[in-house]
């Protein structure tokens, strides 16, 4: 019996893999940056806001600090008033503060490039330093934020409960040489096109054609 299309998760994560690269041939990278330090603390920053409003309140803290060096001499109270935007400013401005500081003392002032001496900072989950591992760094990484894990279940792509099992999952369906830019990807798509309420999993070009009523695109 002829197998209907996309049947698999190797099928539809291949099928995935090339619509997005048609849709987004460029991966810019959502939050402004100057360097891997400021990237680092625009990340820390983006938990549980939108990039759009990071970047809006990053010019003037980067403009007061853009090096560890600098950072770490800044009172947490101005950070804090700067970053109040962002939401949970007492925690993050004190995580910026304290990771700053870090690096300066343990790094020399450079931003550590593997995940266990970042996810040792302040404020510094796995996600985050993924981010930066893959970003500032180039090093193979899926970070899964809300969007990614969103499509994931939608597309069938994994069951994951948590952000964890749907890392996981991803990675060993996908080639690890297309890791950094295929996430960025699904976060443009997850954000532009499969959002939480404007598709319930039928709607948009990619779930639509996982729709077994519709089938192949």
């Amino acid at each position: 019996m002829r197998k209907k299309p996309y049947s698999t998760r190797e099928a539809r994560a291949a099928f995935v893999d090339r619509k997005l690269e048609e849709l987004y041939p460029q991966t810019p990278i959502p939050l402004a940056h100057r360097n891997a330090f400021t990237l680092l603390v625009a990340v820390v920053l983006s938990a549980q806001c939108t990039d759009k409003r990071v970047n809006l309140v990053t010019p003037e803290l980067f403009k007061l600090a853009d090096t560890a060096e600098t950072m770490a001499k800044v009172p947490v109270a101005e950070i804090r008033r700067i970053i109040r935007p962002c939401g949970l400013s007492p925690q993050k401005a004190k995580a910026v503060s304290g990771l700053s500081k870090m690096i300066v003392k343990e790094h020399n002032g450079f931003v550590p490039g593997t995940f266990g001496e970042l996810e040792r900072l302040p404020g510094v989950g796995h996600k985050t330093a993924s981010v930066v591992m893959a970003q500032a760094f180039g090093v193979p990484a899926f970070p899964v934020d809300t969007h990614i894990h969103r499509l994931a279940k939608r597309w069938r792509l994994s069951n994951g409960r948590n952000v964890g099992e749907t890392e996981r999952d991803l990675k060993a369906l996908f080639p690890e040489a297309r890791w950094n830019k295929l996430h960025l990807r699904m976060i443009y798509f997850g954000r532009q096109h499969c959002t939480a309420r404007g598709c319930d999993g039928h709607r948009c070009m990619i779930c639509s054609c996982f729709n077994p009523r519709r089938g192949s695109c």
